[in-house]
């Protein structure tokens, strides 16, 4: 296995996406006083906007919606299950999420250190289903942004992991070969399924070790475990 370039998810993967959106909805729900509009209990009404948040972007990644709607929808209808029915209240949610999440810099433990370890002996590369203009600022925010030599957006392409078209464009942009390539990411189907059918080796980071019955070429639970690998 002569690996070259190494290609990572960047939301649950390297970025802390769970901490960062809590960090902001946490803000967002003070900020706007939702607990005297009715939404008593602040984890509640984190755990209705992911419930909503996941259905939306199952519908965003297969190109069902738009990323506006995306945006505002997951808002919408988390109100509206508190029996709030604000337009107004979701947009200004909508954009001052967008704002305020991408600003956040959780990384997940080992991130820097396995990063600086890399860097010398691969070629690293970002592939993204977030949305273009908040990951460059989430890598800006988080000092990740100088690791990598090509950032990838599903946008940039026009097609969402697990498209092989992204995969591709990738690696062209890279100027390299699937064989030697690595894929790295915490989405079992999107980010590792999708690479192995494009010939990449993978990496899933399950750090819920989550049970499954894929054959994939490598699984850690924390990023350190990079370090036995490569």
């Amino acid at each position: 296995m002569k690996i070259k370039h190494l290609f990572f998810d960047l939301d649950r993967t390297l970025w802390d996406f769970e901490t960062n959106a809590y960090e902001t909805l946490k803000e967002l729900y003070e900020e706007h006083a939702l607990r005297q509009k009715g939404i008593s209990d602040v984890d509640v009404f984190i755990d209705v906007y992911k419930m909503h948040n996941e259905h939306l972007w199952e519908l965003y990644r297969n190109s069902k919606i738009e990323k506006d709607v995306l945006r505002f929808s997951r808002f919408k209808l988390t109100l509206q299950d508190f029996s709030i029915d604000d337009d107004q209240l979701a947009n200004e949610l909508g954009d001052q999420y967008i704002q305020k999440c991408p600003l956040k810099t959780h990384v997940f433990p080992y991130t820097y250190e396995v990063l600086d370890y890399l860097k010398v002996k691969y070629h690293l590369h970002i592939i993204t289903n977030g949305f273009e203009e908040v990951q460059y600022v989430k890598l800006e925010q988080s000092n990740l942004l100088h690791y990598f030599e090509q950032i990838v957006t599903s946008e940039q392409v026009g097609v969402k992991k697990p498209n092989p078209e992204i995969f591709r464009y990738a690696l062209m942009k890279a100027f390299c070969n699937p064989d030697e390539s690595m894929m790295i990411g915490d989405d079992l189907p999107v980010d590792i399924i999708g690479a192995k059918a494009m010939g990449m080796h993978q990496v899933y980071f399950n750090p819920e070790k989550i049970v499954h019955q894929e054959s994939i070429d490598f699984e850690i639970s924390c990023l350190s475990q990079l370090q036995e690998i490569l």
